[in-house]
């Protein structure tokens, strides 16, 4: 293994959770009102959950009436950018059919500067990281489940965002691919990419028309992203969700598992939905895949949450590797 190679798999999997949540005491005293008012109980406890990216809150409430919720909440003066998903995920949530395995919404408040959403409570908890073998199977099948569920997509695609793939184009452009490694974070991240420049905008360039279907798909899913109970794997966080071929949120899965020493190749082989595919459409979208990633962490300013940069790193480094394997 060459040292670039050794240095990226040295790597591991970084914190899966953001670096910027806030208890649910720190919301306003009118909005937790509100939120109570949906739930139709005043809330004797709450505790920050571990997962996924946003800032905000993500919070397990326990009610005084009995049972729960989780609620996810955020102010649209601090972080406008992620009030957007939550109302975006608010219309994808919605409109999901009965019967998928995503925890219901049980209400959503919008007062012009809080957003938050209120699901139902799931008595679940994240895969292991690393990953354990029979839990990343069942995961896998759930994917394939969800797919099928989710074929033709239930969501008019003006409700939807845009895939969030591509970036090689834009880094060329802006001058951060193919410096040396003592010339540019991106030299120096991902040497491999700085040297196959041609070959990654190609395989970009290929996505328009490659990456096309009519399954509605989550577009961000990795083990943070999930929940699994005894009996059931919950996909949660739906902001990113796209309309595309039914193999992508399988690659995404896949893509990732290299952070838990696993070879993602044999299973792609062997998984429904992408073991009778040709190597470009895998091709193409581990390249775009790794491009978000990288460009996303390249991008980053100094105030950017510390977590979600270092998991983009990770994942875009994942990616590329399987790439690497492949071609």
């Amino acid at each position: 293994m060459a040292a670039a190679e050794a240095h990226e798999a040295d790597r591991g999997m970084p914190p899966a959770t953001g670096g910027r949540r806030i208890p649910w005491a720190d919301v306003p005293a009118q909005v937790r009102s509100s939120i109570e008012e949906l739930l139709g109980s005043k809330v004797i406890s709450a505790g920050s959950q571990p997962g996924g990216f946003s800032e905000g809150v993500a919070a397990r409430l326990r009610l005084a009436g009995g049972g729960g919720a989780f609620v996810k909440a955020v102010s649209s003066l601090v972080t406008p950018g992620v009030a957007q998903f939550h109302r975006r995920e608010i219309e994808i949530t919605r409109r999901l059919p009965a019967g998928v395995p995503v925890p219901r919404l049980l209400d959503a408040y919008d007062d012009g500067t809080w957003v938050a959403l209120v699901f139902e409570d799931i008595d679940g908890r994240l895969p292991a990281q690393p990953w354990r073998r029979a839990e990343f199977d069942r995961v896998l099948a759930a994917a394939s489940d969800l797919a099928q569920a989710l074929t033709p997509s239930p969501i008019d695609s003006t409700s939807l965002g845009p895939a969030r793939l591509g970036g090689w184009r834009a880094l060329a452009d802006e001058g951060s691919l193919g410096k040396p490694a003592d010339q540019g974070f991106l030299g120096e991240l991902a040497p491999w990419a700085a040297d196959h420049m041609e070959k990654l905008i190609a395989l970009e360039e290929a996505a328009p028309s490659t990456l096309t279907g009519e399954t509605l798909l989550h577009g961000d899913l990795y083990p943070f992203n999930v929940m699994l109970t005894p009996d059931r794997v919950f996909v949660v966080d739906w902001p990113h969700a796209w309309a595309g071929p039914a193999y992508c949120d399988v690659l995404t899965l896949l893509s990732s598992a290299s952070l838990s020493g696993l070879d993602p190749q044999p299973f792609a082989e062997r998984h429904p939905l992408t073991r009778d595919l040709g190597p470009e459409p895998v091709n193409v979208f581990l390249a775009v895949h790794a491009g978000f990633l990288l460009r996303l962490a390249t991008n980053a300013g100094p105030g950017a949450d510390r977590n979600l940069v270092g998991m983009a790193i990770a994942l875009g480094e994942a990616s590329l590797r399987w790439l690497r394997q492949r071609i």
